[in-house]
């Protein structure tokens, strides 16, 4: 499939507007072009072969998981690229999906994809560096994201971003590899394909993921290392999920980003 070698986010079906949920500001494809149509083209093929069956198993844990089935709102896909996951997530929600990436060359296709399977009204795309991402506060229900987070330049930055656009009472996840309830023999099949180009140390990421945490303070959060029985063998990967409260300790809802605050906005008690 051939992307058009430039791509404005002008010309995206959506609206950047406060309302919206967007950043005010213009959102254009850097100049720079650091990440390319060829990026998104090698993505969107590994999303189409060896990822395919991995998709599926894991919208549905978090549509079971988080109860979504139901829930109407936003849901945001950070670094979802080719939006595989999105799609799957649009079948089984009644939730508005945006695909927030940086690398703008995969919305043709995203669009496209959502479009052929019926879900083209239900989908945003959003040019979207993880660093600061263009949502007002207190915008998602739920953040999502799959195979990106290891690649963000500042996590600490991007954690912090990620709890400051979600909802009170709402829900974070956020990981790489696959769900506890992929079949380990298709886990298995997936990582042979990839030939060893996935390994990293989970326990050091868990680690990562724990002080992160930490020096955000977000004390409400577990990490998630996938092991269906007979797959110890197999690197099903890790998440962290993560839930910004409903209340403070007055009782009050938080009605903006208080999160490195202990004042409550509402009476000004600690």
């Amino acid at each position: 499939m051939k992307l058009p070698q430039r791509f404005c986010l002008a010309a995206l079906p959506l609206l950047f507007c406060g309302s919206c949920g967007f950043s005010r500001e213009p959102l254009v494809v850097p100049s720079d072009e650091k990440y390319t149509e060829q990026d998104a083209l090698g993505m969107i093929k590994a999303s189409r072969g060896a990822l395919a069956p991995v998709y599926a198993p894991l919208a549905e844990q978090i549509v079971a998981d988080f109860n979504l089935a139901e829930k109407t709102g936003v849901g945001i896909d950070l670094g979802s690229g080719p939006g595989t996951l999105i799609v799957e997530l649009c079948k089984r929600t009644r939730l508005h999906w945006i695909n927030a990436d940086i690398n703008p060359h995969f919305f043709p296709y995203f669009y496209k994809r959502a479009e052929e399977c019926g879900y083209g009204h239900r989908v945003s795309a959003i040019f979207a560096d993880a660093r600061s991402l263009p949502f007002r506060d207190n915008y998602a229900d739920i953040i999502v994201s799959r195979g990106s987070f290891h690649f963000w330049k500042d996590k600490v930055q991007a954690f912090s971003e990620i709890y400051r656009v979600l909802k009170p009472g709402a829900v974070a996840y956020i990981g790489r590899g696959f769900s506890q309830n992929l079949p380990v023999e298709t886990a298995r099949k997936v990582r042979a394909k990839q030939g060893g180009k996935r390994k990293y140390d989970v326990e050091k990421t868990a680690n990562e993921l724990h002080n992160i945490m930490k020096e955000l303070g977000i004390k409400d959060y577990h990490i998630h290392r996938p092991q269906p029985p007979n797959s110890e063998k197999v690197n099903y990967g890790i998440w962290v999920e993560f839930h910004k409260p409903k209340t403070n300790v007055c009782g009050h809802q938080i009605a903006d980003f208080a999160f490195f605050s202990k004042t409550c906005i509402v009476c000004s008690t600690y």
